[in-house]
């Protein structure tokens, strides 16, 4: 196997044991190994780190430290990386066996990027469907295509680490929206890559996912430090989205206020109104209500769109 020598991979891992050791090897298995991999075990109590440190490998490092959130495990395997490169991965998912070799090949196509992103499976009860991306390959406009798919997400993603550092990395503190708040500022400072070729599998099911595990936020980081009026106004109209999305989830959970915060915040949008009207209408609900109306609507709009009406 050749070496990318410039390709550090960043793991956090917390109450993955099911998972990690598939996770790991999907990185040991590939085509080009990466320089190292550093998991940082965020204060796991189900043993865990104890699977990592079974896994006989040199590239593999673990760092262990109290429980503080996914991005500042994020943050400290960026600080401890040595490679130019580090591309991320969570402990639920993995990696088929040309996904380095792809990012190597598309960072020398486009050089002087700071991140690149690759499409991804999308794997629910054993099965796979392709994920919602672009369909070009080439640097994008990641705030445009970001509007209706998915170009950048975590274990599809391979940043700049100095560029990703020194715009002050993921937010520490933030439960949702942790990423796309990173890739806000790494897309206003820089190009974006991207691949549509489906090399990484996201995992539907897994057991810890942000949404999954809503509870209010205790953080000095938020969405709304990211509208900048000198910014471009689509990069704006992202920020929005993703805020909107983000409290129609608080709303779903009872967090009532916060969303009705976002609404206020971000009515400048004009191309997310839909979505805007949906959290203004569920947080109009009954708390206990809101849950069991937003499946009911999920899965009518989903029977709508299978049917292609």
């Amino acid at each position: 196997m050749n070496t990318a020598s410039d390709i550090s991979v960043i793991i956090p891992l917390y109450n993955k044991a099911s998972s990690i050791e598939r996770t790991v090897r999907s990185v040991l298995a590939q085509r080009v190994q990466p320089r190292e991999i550093i998991v940082v075990d965020d204060g796991s109590t189900d043993g865990s780190a104890d699977i990592v440190r079974r896994i006989a490998s040199p590239l593999v490092r673990l760092i262990t430290q109290e429980n503080r959130g996914v991005s500042a495990a994020r943050n400290r395997a960026m600080a401890e990386a040595t490679g130019r490169w580090v591309a991320l991965l969570d402990g639920d998912d993995v990696w088929e066996e040309e996904y380095l070799q792809q990012v190597e090949r598309m960072i020398a196509l486009y050089p002087d990027c700071g991140a690149y992103g690759v499409g991804f499976w999308v794997e629910s009860d054993g099965r796979r469907t392709r994920g919602n991306v672009p369909q070009e390959e080439g640097v994008v406009d990641f705030f445009l295509h970001s509007m209706t798919r998915y170009v950048l997400i975590p274990s599809a993603t391979t940043l700049d680490r100095e560029l990703a550092l020194s715009l002050g990395g993921f937010p520490e503190g933030m439960r949702m929206g942790e990423d796309q708040y990173l890739w806000t500022k790494v897309a206003r400072a820089s190009k974006i890559a991207f691949s549509p070729k489906p090399v990484a599998v996201y995992s539907r099911t897994a057991e810890n996912r942000s949404v999954a595990i809503y509870r209010a936020e205790q953080t000095a980081y938020s969405l709304e430090d990211l509208y900048d009026a000198e910014a471009s106004a689509i990069s704006n109209e992202y920020v929005a989205r993703v805020a909107l999305g983000k409290a129609l989830v608080e709303s779903v959970r009872g967090g009532t206020a916060e969303a009705r915060r976002a609404v206020e915040f971000f009515s400048y949008n004009t191309m997310s109104h839909r979505l805007e009207r949906k959290v203004r209408v569920l947080n109009a609900l009954p708390r206990a209500w809101r849950p069991t109306i937003y499946r009911i609507y999920n899965w009518l709009a989903w029977t709508i769109a299978r049917r292609g009406l």
